[in-house]
């Protein structure tokens, strides 16, 4: 085992976003992971249902990339983009 997969056996996964739907949880993983930076996705499974406490799906990196993901994720835009007619 290197010490890289040692590092990765004791690192901490933070929350650094939520989504509502899977869908748009994997476009905010994508541009992460674009930019370099080791993301993923949970909670899709529950995202759906329909009760008091709707499910989120949560967006989540290392600790050590939070800062630097949440920078990224302020850099984009999830909000469909409004047309005047």
């Amino acid at each position: 085992m290197t010490d890289n997969e040692k590092n990765l056996d004791t690192a901490n996964l933070v929350t650094v976003a939520e989504r509502t739907d899977e869908l748009s949880a994997s476009i905010v993983v994508s541009v992460l992971q674009d930019a370099g930076i080791r993301a993923i996705a949970t909670g899709g499974f529950t995202s759906g249902f329909r009760a008091e406490a709707p499910g989120m799906v949560k967006i989540k990196t290392f600790e050590e990339d939070a800062q630097r993901a949440r920078q990224v994720i302020d850099e984009i835009k999830m909000d469909p983009p409004v047309f005047d007619d």
